[in-house]
């Protein structure tokens, strides 16, 4: 569920863990992407996913695609470095 600064993703558990969307971007296909982490860890792992105009999260299939959106949050951790 992707909500306007968080989201729920279920662990491998079932247990539901809030994440911290840290922002969303379209592709020039218009796929949308989002990029997000753990709540409760700010200095922690970054994940990815796409996802669907109702709000649901869908995996990434690709090398190609991750390869794109690695670009992308890599682009994002240096803009934040350099703020």
């Amino acid at each position: 569920m992707l909500d306007s600064n968080c989201l729920y993703v279920k662990d491998e558990e079932g247990n539901e863990v809030k994440m911290t969307i840290l922002f969303t971007f379209d592709a020039p296909d218009g796929t949308q992407y989002v990029v997000f982490q753990r709540a409760d860890d700010e200095e922690g792992e970054v994940y990815a996913s796409r996802y669907n105009d109702q709000g649901e999260l869908l995996p990434i299939e690709s090398d190609e695609e991750w390869d794109m959106v690695q670009e992308v949050i890599n682009t994002f951790i240096e803009d934040e470095e350099d703020a």
